[in-house]
C-alpha cells in the first residue's frame, strides 16, 4: 500500500534557527536550514493519517503543511520536543468529532499521563478545551485501521525509546544505539530515516559517521538523516554524503510502501 510521508520537522529540541545564535546556519537563507522540532506525518492511501510525535511546533507544522486530520498518534518518547504539542490535538478532536488514539511504550505513557494530567483526570473547571486522547501502551506489533506498525526498540542515551517500522519504511529518531534484538526489525528496508545530530560525537544521538555506519549495515535503498543541529548546514553537508544518503528537511515529501491489512481494520 502506498503512503506519503511529510517531514514536519527535522531539527533538534532547540529548533533551527536557535534563539540568539549568530552562526551561518541559523542565519541561512536556504529554507532547508530552517528546522522545527522532529515529527513526520504518514498519510496512507485510502487509510489512516498518522502523526509520529506531537512536538512543540505541532500547531505551526499543521498550518504550514495543511494537516487537517489525525487518526492516530505514535510517540517515540516523552521528551518535550516530542510531546509538548499534545494540547493542540483538541483542534483535531473538534474537527473530527471524537477522541484520537495514541500509542507509546510504558515509560512514555506514564510520563504523558503525569505531564498532561488534566487530559486523563476528569477536569473540574468548565470550558477551556481539553484534548481527548485514548492512550494505549504498546510493546509488540499492532495495527491502526489496517496499517501494520512494528515498534523498534532503540536507545537514546541511557533511555530505551521507540522507533517505528511501516512496511519497507522505518523512522528512528533520537537514538545512539540499536540493540541486538532490534536489527532484524529493520532488515530489507526501502527507506530508513535515522537520527544524525552533528559530526562530533554526542552521548544521546548518533553522529553523522555513526549514522552512516548504521546505513551501511542496514543497506536501505535510501537513507534520510534527521534531528540535525545547526552544525550541519544542509547543502554543504549533503555534498559530503555518500550516494543514497541525504539530509531530510522540513517539508520534504516522499512516497513509501507500507504494510496494510484491511482485515485488521
Amino acid at each position: 500500500m502506498n503512503a506519503r510521508v511529510t517531514f514536519l520537522g527535522t531539527g533538534t529540541s532547540h529548533g533551527i534557527p536557535m534563539i540568539g545564535c549568530p552562526c551561518a546556519t541559523c542565519h541561512s537563507t536556504d529554507p532547508r536550514d530552517r528546522r522545527l522540532r522532529p515529527s513526520i506525518y504518514l498519510d496512507v492511501a485510502n487509510g489512516p493519517k498518522v502523526l509520529i510525535d506531537a512536538g512543540t511546533d505541532l500547531r505551526q507544522q499543521a498550518l504550514t503543511h495543511g494537516v487537517s486530520r489525525v487518526d492516530a498518534i505514535l510517540l517515540t518518547h516523552s521528551h518535550a520536543d516530542h510531546i509538548m504539542g499534545l494540547d493542540d490535538v483538541r483542534r483535531f478532536n473538534i474537527m473530527q468529532g471524537g477522541a484520537i488514539p495514541a500509542y507509546a511504550d510504558a515509560r512514555t505513557s506514564q510520563d504523558v499521563r503525569r505531564t498532561f494530567e488534566y487530559i486523563f483526570v476528569p477536569p473540574t473547571q468548565q470550558g477551556g478545551g481539553v484534548p481527548q486522547i485514548h492512550l494505549t501502551t504498546i510493546e509488540n506489533a499492532f495495527a491502526i485501521d489496517g496499517l501494520q506498525v512494528v515498534p523498534v526498540p532503540v536507545v537514546h542515551g541511557q533511555r530505551p525509546v521507540l522507533g517505528f517500522r511501516f512496511g519497507s519504511f522505518a523512522y528512528l529518531t533520537d537514538c545512539n544505539h540499536i540493540p541486538d534484538q532490534s536489527w532484524p526489525l529493520i532488515e530489507k528496508l526501502d527507506v530508513l530515516v535515522l537520527d544524525a545530530l552533528r559530526h562530533r560525537a554526542h552521548p544521546t544521538h548518533y553522529s553523522v559517521a555513526q549514522a552512516l555506519d548504521v546505513a551501511a549495515r542496514v543497506k536501505p535503498r535510501r537513507t534520510l538523516l534527521t534531528h540535525m543541529c545547526h552544525d550541519l548546514p544542509h547543502q554543504a553537508t549533503n555534498d559530503g554524503l555518500p550516494s543514497g544518503v541525504e539530509l531530510a528537511y522540513d517539508g520534504l515529501v516522499i512516497d513509501v510502501e507500507v504494510a496494510f491489512n484491511a482485515a485488521a481494520s
